[in-house]
């Protein structure tokens, strides 16, 4: 499967994106879907996962509240709404594929090319 992460940017704190992550192939639906990011000089770190039926979801602490992990599997499409965002969030955000619902990036053998997101203070 490949994966086509957009939708990051310039935006003030406290503001909004959305993440995009749209996929090629046919069997979409039968993995979950993770969001990463890495800020320079870190390592890639867990932000949220969905199954592939939706049923159910896992954040990062630190977003959890803040962001919403949703897909549309009929348009291969998982999202990251993201809210309340904070100088912190700064980072490359990346999609992934698995075949299990895990924080570990490891875990994921399909990777998007990654999206930058920027929170001024």
């Amino acid at each position: 499967v490949q994966l086509q992460a957009s939708g990051g940017g310039l935006v003030q704190a406290g503001g909004s994106l959305r993440l995009s992550c749209v996929a090629s192939g046919r069997t979409f639906s039968s993995y979950v879907m993770g969001w990463f990011r890495q800020a320079p000089g870190k390592e890639r770190e867990f932000v949220a996962a969905i199954t592939w039926g939706g049923w159910s979801t896992n954040y990062s602490d630190s977003v959890k509240g803040r962001f919403t992990i949703s897909r549309e599997n009929a348009k291969n499409t998982v999202f990251l709404q993201m809210n309340s965002l904070k100088p912190e969030d700064t980072a490359v955000y990346y999609c992934g594929a698995s075949s299990k619902l895990t924080p570990k990036p490891d875990e994921y053998p399909y990777w998007g090319q990654g999206t930058l997101v920027t929170v001024s203070s």
